[in-house]
């Protein structure tokens, strides 16, 4: 099969089990099984940040070396894509994230199209399950009109994530730049709040979606396990940020995460975890769909696109 940016590689190439991952190419769409899960990941488009929002509290000679021996510039801008990762399953069509809507950047919003092209409406979704509240995962819940976008369907999100964007007093303590963010999170929360319902670390939320806790991107960021048939992957959102630094220096902070600390430690944990277990995952900004595996290698780790 000829390998472009909307194909998805058999399991055998990246080392998974043939059965569960079968290339399907469509608009924009990466596509595999788990069991009797259907997993679709959909392009929502792509940020366009400047590189400073990732690299300024990185080591700066250690980081000029590691993106010199990438081909990679320090100063260009960094257009990651974005990944919202669809399942069907059973009587469920489940979104993990909502993507950007619009009003955020005109590189993103391409949901609604690409949904389309699936021949999936908005009213045919049941469950928006959320990792967490930024901007690019929250903020297309609603149309151009403040009416849910995703009218027919319950929302879910982690109860430390949504206290946080719910509490009024999240925009005077968030640092200056992110005040917008902010806002634009308790908006949207209180148009859509009474279709959500929270959950907390550890919990089935839905047949065979468990959230787990990754918080350090965002105060209650969660990832999800999928899991069916004797088959899992892992929906990792944000806690794993990019294909380069993140894996081969993971405890390197990242300048996009609200605490560096905590968040690196939370990255080197759980991509320890993916590695040991061999578990595929899907990342919302990583490339190829965001659907991969991680390796160990030269004492961290790498993304291997599947």
């Amino acid at each position: 099969m000829r390998i472009t940016r909307r194909t998805l590689l058999s399991g055998a190439a990246a080392g998974i089990a043939t059965a569960a991952f079968r290339p399907h190419a469509a608009w924009a769409e990466t596509h595999f099984t788990l069991g009797g899960m259907e997993v679709t990941t959909l392009s929502d488009g792509y940020l366009t940040q400047p590189a400073d929002f990732m690299f300024a509290p990185m080591p700066q000679d250690e980081l000029a070396a590691y993106l010199a021996s990438q081909g990679m510039e320090r100063d260009a801008p960094l257009t990651p894509p974005c990944n919202v990762t669809l399942v069907r399953h059973e009587n469920r069509v489940i979104l993990f994230d909502a993507g950007s809507g619009t009003g955020f950047m005109d590189s993103v919003g391409a949901l609604p199209d690409a949904l389309a092209a699936l021949g999936v409406d908005p009213g045919d979704i049941t469950h928006v399950v959320f990792t967490h509240g930024h901007a690019d995962h929250l903020w297309g819940v609603i149309d151009d009109f403040d009416e849910p976008f995703f009218f027919n369907a319950a929302h879910l999100m982690g109860r430390v994530e949504f206290d946080y964007w719910n509490d009024p007093a999240t925009i005077d303590t968030i640092s200056e730049d992110r005040v917008p963010m902010a806002a634009g999170a308790k908006r949207r929360l209180d148009l859509v709040g009474e279709h959500f319902t929270l959950f907390e670390d550890g919990a089935e939320v839905l047949p065979g979606v468990i959230a787990q806790a990754t918080f350090g991107h965002s105060p209650g960021h969660m990832s999800f396990a999928l899991a069916d048939g004797g088959q899992a992957a892992m929906v990792v959102g944000d806690a794993i940020l990019n294909d380069h630094t993140a894996f081969a220096h993971p405890d390197w902070p990242i300048g996009a995460d609200s605490d560096l600390e905590a968040a690196a430690r939370m990255r080197a944990g759980l991509l320890d975890q993916l590695a040991a277990e061999a578990m595929p995952m899907i990342g919302f900004h990583l490339p190829n769909g965001g659907v991969g595996h991680v390796d160990r290698f030269e004492g961290a780790f790498r993304f291997v696109p599947a």
